[in-house]
């Protein structure tokens, strides 16, 4: 007997008193769960309206608040069922409603034969009459094997010459490390953000000694091996007509001066999806050791079109024609509406300023107009903002304007108004044109991984640790753009590279190795 059911009262008065309280409680923690729920749902549906690193951060503590609460109701009916049937009859249960399990997952079937003898009259002789079935959920872990390759020499009995198969070629010529295992490896640091000396320990687990300094010159090799495969994302990023560019700090291990510099890895998108286009997305990273100006240019060179980017002065050059040659600007502005929201929502937490909450609630306005035409045909976009969007612009400069007047010119919400009034031109751009955005969320989700990685790994060992960092992220986060496993797609191309064609490497690249190899994608 449990330790639970043998608390309970034996009285049959007392033990109905007993589960209708049970019952009570555990309604009222439902409904305790369901409101941080709510809450959760109107965060993430207002996603668009509020700074991500805000949003995100109330997003994760709900979700651990969530999480805590539904162990704790978890645990506690575990507690009423082992109490026994008596006390959790009367406990209302919510009804159970499963999604099938995923087809695509290897199954396995376990029979359970039936007693050989009848319980009931010791007959030894059965019909089968039908059976119940029950799928469940079960995890594998990863494992390391052992392939050796043998490859037999044959000698032709007519003139003895001797044939052999070639050996496959691997990623690290003469190495131990299949292209599957290096894969891992670079998914394990840059897309789940495992420095190598954790995944030595992991790997150590499993009975696997792989020292830290040897997966370093596997990744070294890698992101020399994969290069080629860059530089081709990068074009196709550079060629789009609408681009996402920004930018994050980097703590970079500087041993000569004893402490750390920092470093720039630099973001540029291109992401077509919202107005309807079948151009892949695609992201392009760049590591540099400062921020500046040429950086920028460098990152963007041979772009032409739109660029969506922040204040940033390094980026003001793009916008600029050569004034030797007289050619025309390569690249045209696109302001970020989140910047201009930033700054007023930092003024109405601050200060509660009724005002600022209205030119929140007026921006919020626009944001909604862009959700509901996402996906459509630029020339749709572009004509339900003229008809919609531009009387909510004209009543927000009207009321700028006329705020500035009323209020101290040296207060933060004169000068988070005259950030937007500044750059008016540049944040009404996207009027006219279905192609551009609002806002700069592609590039902002770019960037997001990076400053995940950044909390794991404190820092980068040094400029070129930078380099295949930018390498390494440019193939994962388009792969992922793409809806292409990562890992899958990098096992399989490292497979092949070595020997593959490099006038024919667009069939490495992720959308095309999707279309052509499915059967990949489902291993």
């Amino acid at each position: 007997m449990s330790r639970a059911a043998a608390d309970l009262p034996e009285d049959p008065a007392e033990l109905r008193r007993f589960a209708a309280a049970l019952a009570a409680e555990v309604h009222a923690k439902t409904l305790l769960i369901e409101k941080p729920k709510m809450q959760l749902a109107m965060l993430r549906r207002a996603r668009f309206g509020r700074s991500s690193e805000k949003l995100d951060r109330d997003i994760e503590q709900l979700e651990l608040l969530i999480g805590d609460m539904e162990e704790s109701d978890a645990e506690r009916q575990a507690q009423s069922e082992a109490a026994g049937s008596d006390a959790s009859s009367s406990t209302p249960k919510k009804p159970s409603v499963r999604a099938p399990l995923p087809d695509h997952l290897p199954l396995e079937t376990i029979v359970h034969d039936a007693p050989c003898v009848c319980p009931t009259c010791g007959g030894t002789k059965f019909g089968r009459v039908g059976a119940d079935e029950r799928e469940v959920l079960e995890y594998v872990p990863s494992h390391f094997k052992r392939v050796r390759h043998v490859r037999p020499k044959m000698s032709c009995r007519a003139c003895e010459t001797i044939v052999q198969a070639p050996m496959p070629s691997l990623p690290i010529e003469k190495g131990r490390p299949g292209p599957a295992l290096l894969a891992h490896v670079l998914v394990s640091k840059y897309c789940d953000h495992l420095p190598l000396y954790r995944q030595s320990d992991i790997y150590a687990r499993e009975g696997v000694e792989i020292d830290r300094s040897v997966m370093a010159g596997w990744v070294g090799h890698m992101a020399a091996l994969l290069e080629p495969l860059v530089e081709r994302i990068a074009r196709h990023v550079r060629a789009g007509a609408a681009l996402h560019a920004d930018d994050t700090p980097v703590p970079v291990l500087d041993p000569g001066r004893g402490r750390t510099k920092t470093g720039r890895l630099w973001a540029a998108v291109r992401d077509e999806r919202p107005y309807g286009s079948t151009a892949p997305p695609a992201a392009f990273y760049l590591y540099s050791a400062d921020r500046k100006s040429e950086r920028a240019h460098a990152l963007l060179k041979d772009c032409r079109g739109h660029l969506h980017a922040d204040g940033y002065a390094g980026f003001g050059g793009l916008y600029e024609a050569d004034p030797k040659t007289g050619a025309p600007a390569p690249l045209i502005e696109v302001a970020r509406w989140a910047h201009a929201r930033r700054k007023i929502y930092d003024v109405h937490v601050a200060t509660k300023s009724p005002a600022a909450a209205e030119a929140l609630e007026t921006i919020a306005r626009l944001f909604a107009i862009e959700a509901e035409i996402r996906g459509k045909a630029p020339a749709e976009r572009a004509a339900a903002r003229r008809e919609r969007a531009i009387p909510i612009l004209d009543e927000l400069r009207a009321f700028f304007d006329a705020t500035l007047a009323k209020i101290s010119g040296k207060s933060d919400f004169a000068r988070a108004i005259r950030y937007a009034t500044s750059r008016w031109t540049a944040l009404t751009r996207y009027i006219d044109d279905g192609r551009l955005e609002m806002s700069n969320n592609a590039a902002e989700r770019a960037i997001r991984p990076l400053a995940l990685g950044r909390k794991n790994y404190l820092f980068a060992g040094s400029d070129e640790g930078g380099r295949r960092a930018a390498i390494i992220y440019t193939l994962i986060e388009t792969a992922r753009l793409n809806d292409t496993d990562p890992e899958a797609w990098l096992a399989d191309i490292l497979a092949r590279i070595a020997e593959h064609p490099i006038n024919r490497i667009d069939d490495l690249l992720p959308w095309k190795w999707r279309k052509e190899t499915p059967q990949a994608i489902a291993a």
